[in-house]
């Protein structure tokens, strides 16, 4: 039976998060998330891959284990909440870093903090880890926490913005970055390489050259207004003197950071800052490490992730292009060339003697490892610790060309027996972003769900969508509803032509920039049968002032009351909106905070629009406990099959 057929089984399925080689190119370790024993969550745990035989476990345990890397001896290094027998505690201090031997025996803990450990780069015998601290004398931190918890005290106050993050408050400890010494059983010498950091290094990332002697990292200068900007500072690991290696007015250097085997260079990327007229673009970035000089590289492509090349003389990047995420060769001196040219989308890049080693997915199949010829671009995939599951329909592109003479392309999943005696009824998924693209392997949507329930699934890449060519952002850039609706429009009126679709049955769905786009359609089209609006943007001058990155908004929107507001915000079209609505949203979304489901479904109850309100309390952006996402995929299946499919209502038992 298909995986698809039945939630709970789709949701056991597991999953890999990311991957390290081995400095000598020996193994590969993977982080493997799956379903844990109560059905209620899921478990990470260490997965060794071997191209030669079959995986194999290397860690197990109730909290789980994440982050794994390895020791220039190779060891392997990873981040766990579990407790350590031997030092008679049960975790409570958070994520501590263990150490793994290569030789075998048990793992053992070698460094923890009162506020726990994060990211850590380890080169020779010097490892670099972000912790979070309480301000003060450090000596006295973990008293300073165990008082705050006995007082029952979480009040935080802030002076500085912004307060929260995603799906948790900052606060009112702030990371800085230590350097220790591995010896045989602990991480010796530990300092603090930032003790005045204050909050720069929020949204960290950092590298470590080769010599363990420099820590490149991000570095948050807060700006007048609310605003910020992020520079590159390169900090001495045997002084903590810190000198500022990047800083540009007008943009952010960002991670990935990647330093060059040979130590000279730092890859980054610049990402600059937008207004109402200047859209977003990311950018390579290649520096020297000595002077801080250096220029972009590889125009029109957004890189998501990447790693150096062996001889230092060139890098690859990953990064989204017409509906794939294929890896680019960027030489330092020299054009960049596609190196992959199948439809895969590629990430966790992995530079080895013997070409890359890497995750690859698609629309198709999750993200499983690969090996990718360095020369010839030729890919091998290797032994999975997770199995892939069997589809219930085929995947093909489609295009349209917009009223403006640009091609929106897309995909198209069909179920099995879709066909001109039996056309399958359409659901529109709209990408969120809006800076993205349908590419990869998606665990939160799955359309493949939604195609063993009879549908055939859109996914197109409108205008701002990355992949495209900076034409394709700008072209959207202010301009989101109108816009980005003409591209939609076109998409499926040329997919409503093919004889498999059914015209007259069509639903649209959309989460984040997509529930915007999915609240815009419902008060400017009158096609769909239902519409369901996930984690969305309703009424933009309150969510602008209300997100975590007020400040970011504000850059593209304007000052509050702006004529952008008052042109694009879905709630001003209310009145006109008669289609039946799904709304869902998490009360742990910070990123679109829950005042704008809450006011969404009040103005649709108020104006009797029919609709429904899947709300849960305990989740952010993205519905991620099983249980959560049974009751999300079947409330949603349940009110399309009601409006769409013309089904009797029946309340779905995950939410009765």
């Amino acid at each position: 039976m298909s995986a698809f057929n039945d939630i709970r089984d789709y949701v056991a399925i597991p999953r890999i998060l990311s991957l390290k080689l081995a400095p000598d190119g020996s193994r590969l370790v993977c982080v493997v998330q799956s379903l844990n024993p109560d059905g209620k969550s899921y478990g990470t745990a260490l997965w060794a891959v071997t191209e030669g035989g079959e995986p194999y476990r290397l860690t197990r345990s109730a909290k789980g284990e994440s982050a794994a890397d390895f020791t220039s001896a190779g060891d392997v290094l990873f981040t766990s909440a579990r407790p350590d027998p031997t030092a008679g505690d049960d975790g409570e201090n958070g994520a501590a870093l263990w150490l793994l031997p290569r030789a075998g025996g048990e793992a053992r803990r070698i460094a923890e903090r009162p506020g726990g450990v994060a990211a850590f780069r380890t080169a020779g015998d010097t490892v670099v880890f972000a912790a979070d601290v309480l301000d003060g004398e450090e000596s006295a931190e973990a008293e300073r926490r165990k008082a705050r918890k006995d007082a029952g005290t979480s009040a935080i106050l802030h002076e500085g913005y912004p307060v929260r993050y995603w799906d948790h408050d900052l606060g009112p400890g702030r990371t800085r970055l230590f350097a220790g010494r591995l010896t045989g059983d602990r991480l010796a010498d530990v300092r603090d390489l930032t003790p005045d950091a204050g909050d720069a290094l929020r949204n960290l990332d950092f590298a470590l050259t080769p010599d363990a002697a420099t820590v490149v990292t991000t570095w948050r200068t807060a700006l007048p207004g609310g605003q910020e900007r992020y520079d590159l500072v390169a900090v001495d690991v045997a002084t903590g003197e810190r000198r500022t290696l990047l800083t540009d007015d007008g943009a952010d250097h960002a991670g990935p950071l990647r330093i060059s085997p040979d130590g000279t260079r730092i890859a980054a990327t610049r990402q600059r800052h937008t207004s109402q007229e200047v859209s977003a673009r990311t950018e390579l970035w290649i520096g020297d490490l000595a002077t801080g000089a250096g220029r972009t590289y590889a125009p029109d492509l957004f890189p998501l992730d990447l790693a150096w090349a062996p001889d230092s003389a060139a890098v690859y990047i990953a990064a989204d292009h017409q509906g794939r995420r294929p890896i680019f060769h960027v030489p330092l001196d020299g054009e960049s060339t596609r190196l992959t040219h199948d439809d895969a989308a590629y990430l966790g890049l992995n530079a080895g003697a013997d070409g890359l080693y890497v995750l690859h997915s698609s629309l198709t199949h999750p993200m499983g490892p690969a090996r990718v010829d360095a020369a010839t671009g030729a890919v091998t995939g290797l032994p999975s610790p997770a199995a892939r599951p069997e589809l219930p329909g085929t995947l093909t592109e489609v295009s349209a060309t917009a009223d403006d003479g640009v091609t929106v392309r897309g995909w198209l999943a069909l179920p099995e027996g879709a066909s001109a005696d039996d056309p399958a009824p359409l659901l529109l998924w709209i990408h969120g972003g809006p800076l993205g693209s349908w590419n990869d392997w998606q665990w939160r949507w799955n359309p493949w769900i939604m195609t063993q329930a009879g549908y055939a699934v859109l996914l197109p890449d409108p205008a701002m969508s990355t992949g495209y060519g900076q034409a394709m952002i700008d072209r959207g850039w202010g301009d989101w509803g109108p816009r980005t609706q003409a591209d939609l429009d076109a998409i499926v009126d040329a997919t409503l032509d093919r004889p498999d679709v059914d015209r007259e049955r069509i639903a649209a769905m959309g989460g984040s920039f997509g529930g915007y786009m999915a609240n815009w359609l419902a008060g400017h089209s009158d096609r769909y049968l239902a519409i369901v609006t996930h984690a969305s943007l309703w009424h933009l001058d309150q969510f602008a002032g209300t997100t975590d990155a007020a400040a970011y908004w504000q850059r593209e929107f304007g000052a509050p009351g702006s004529e952008s507001y008052t042109r694009l915000s879905p709630h001003l079209s209310l009145e006109r909106i008669d289609t039946p609505m799904l709304v869902i949203h998490g009360d742990k979304d910070y990123r679109v905070p829950i005042g704008e489901a809450l006011r969404l479904w009040w103005d649709l109850r108020r104006t009797d629009v029919e609709s429904k309100f899947l709300y849960f309390p305990d989740e952010n952006h993205w519905i991620l406990k099983p249980g959560n996402i049974v009751a999300w995929y079947e409330t949603v299946l349940a009110f399309l099959g009601h409006h769409v499919l013309g089904r009797e209502w029946k309340r779905p038992d995950s939410v009765a």
